[in-house]
């Protein structure tokens, strides 16, 4: 298992920590933003192939800001 952390800038979470094993997402953890919001994500990602996550949120804004919230470059924990 790997585990990755993400640092956003520019939108309401703070911190996005990302736990892979081989090429599936087991957990996603948010501190900080819209806690529904942010759980119902988790939640919808668990059990997915990276890739298939990726290609589906990749693009989506956060609100009006050129934020691109839904592909965060993630880097080694």
């Amino acid at each position: 298992m790997k585990t990755f952390t993400y640092i956003p800038r520019g939108v309401c979470s703070r911190r996005i920590d990302i736990s892979l094993e081989g090429d599936t997402v087991l957990e996603v953890a948010f501190t900080g933003g819209c806690s529904g919001n942010t759980q119902g994500i988790a939640a919808l990602v668990s059990g997915r192939q990276i890739d298939d996550v990726i290609a589906r949120v990749e693009g989506i804004r956060c609100g009006f800001k050129q934020t691109d919230c839904g592909s965060p470059r993630i880097r080694a924990g």
